[in-house]
C-alpha cells in the first residue's frame, strides 16, 4: 500500500521548524496541498515572524508542491478561523488537521509564575480546542476528516518541570476522546501522536550523539498514516520516537465492587487497596458511559445473585 493524499488539503499548526515542518514536508511529498501556519515566535512564546512559515512553503513549492503560509496564533480563536479560511480560500476544502504548535516555559510548579502556566495551557489546551472546532464545520460538510492531536510522554507518564506543559499534553487525550464520539457519524477521525524527536525544543535535553536517531521524519511517517484514508481507527493514542512506535491507553483495573450493605470508609479501602489497584485483569472503555454500563451490569448481577 502506497499512501497518498492527492486531492487533500491539510493545516498543520507550528509548521515552521521541527515536527510540524517535517509533518508538512510529509504531506506535500504525498501530493496534499498544505497550509503552513506558523506565528514565527520563540520556543517560549514570544515574538512573532512570518519567515518561518514562508520558508517551509517555499520549501514545498520547490519540490513542485503547493502551500500558502498562515501566521495566525492557535491561541488566538478568531486566529483559528482564518487559518481554515486561510485553506478554503486557497484550496477549497480542508480534510487534515494536524496541532502540533507549541511552546515551552519550564519551572517546578511551585515557583513557576501563574503567567508561565496560562500560556502554555492556551497554545497547547485552547489552540488545539480552537483549531479543531474551526476545522469541524468545513470537515463535516464534505462528511471526512483527519485530525491529529499531539500530546507528550510528559503528559502521559510525567516530567520534572513540566507541569504546565504536561498538563496541558495530557488535556489532549481528554479532548480527542470527546471530538471523537461527536465526530464519528460525519466520518472524522481523530487521534492523538506523543512524539519525541530531535527539534529546538530537545536539543538541550538529548545527548548530541543521539540527535541523529531521533529524526523528526520517524515521527511525520506515523502522523501521515494516522491522517490517512487507510486509517479507520479514531480515538488512539501513538508514540513515536527513533523508529519505535507504540499504542498508549487509559485502561481500568477489574476494580472491586463493595459491600454496599455494610459501611464503606478508608478504613474499607485501604483493607481492598491491593486488589482495586491489581492491574492483571485491566481494560479500556470506549467511552464514560462504557464504563458506567459496565459498573451497573456488574451491580445489577451481584444484586440478582445476592436476592
Amino acid at each position: 500500500m502506497t499512501i497518498r493524499f492527492d486531492g487533500r488539503v491539510a493545516i498543520v499548526t507550528g509548521a515552521g521548524s521541527g515536527l510540524g515542518r517535517s509533518h508538512a514536508l510529509a504531506f506535500a511529498e504525498r501530493g496534499a496541498k498544505v497550509v503552513v501556519n506558523d506565528l514565527g515566535g520563540s520556543l517560549n512564546g514570544q515574538g512573532q515572524s512570518s519567515s518561518a512559515a514562508d520558508t517551509v512553503v517555499a520549501e514545498i513549492k520547490a519540490m513542485g508542491g503547493e502551500a500558502v503560509a498562515n501566521y495566525d496564533s492557535v491561541a488566538d480563536a478568531a486566529g483559528a478561523e482564518r487559518m481554515v479560511a486561510t485553506a478554503v480560500d486557497a484550496f477549497g476544502r480542508l480534510d487534515i488537521l494536524v496541532n502540533n504548535a507549541g511552546i515551552l516555559r519550564d519551572k517546578s510548579l511551585a515557583k513557576m509564575d501563574p503567567a508561565d502556566f496560562e500560556a502554555v495551557t492556551k497554545v497547547h489546551l485552547y489552540g488545539s480546542a480552537f483549531c479543531t472546532r474551526a476545522a469541524l464545520p468545513a470537515m463535516q460538510k464534505n462528511n471526512y476528516g483527519r485530525i491529529v492531536l499531539t500530546t507528550s510522554n510528559s503528559g502521559l507518564f510525567g516530567n520534572f518541570g513540566q507541569a504546565n506543559y504536561g498538563a496541558a499534553k495530557a488535556a489532549m487525550v481528554g479532548l480527542m476522546n470527546v471530538v471523537r464520539i461527536e465526530s464519528a457519524k460525519y466520518g472524522i477521525k481523530i487521534n492523538t501522536i506523543a512524539p519525541m524527536a530531535a527539534t529546538r525544543m530537545t536539543e538541550n535535553v538529548m545527548p548530541a550523539d543521539m540527535l541523529p536517531l531521533f529524526k523528526p521524519e520517524y515521527v511525520s511517517a506515523a502522523v501521515a498514516y494516522l491522517c490517512s484514508e487507510a486509517c479507520e481507527e479514531s480515538g488512539q493514542i501513538i508514540s513515536a520516537s527513533a523508529g519505535y512506535v507504540a499504542r498508549v491507553q487509559v485502561m481500568s483495573s477489574a476494580g472491586v465492587f463493595l459491600d454496599t450493605s455494610k459501611p464503606i470508609n478508608a478504613d474499607t479501602i485501604a483493607a481492598n487497596w491491593a486488589s482495586i489497584t491489581d492491574m492483571s485483569g485491566c481494560q479500556g472503555f470506549d467511552s464514560a458511559g462504557a464504563e458506567m454500563e459496565y459498573i451497573v451490569q456488574q451491580t445489577m448481577a451481584r444484586l440478582k445473585k445476592s436476592a
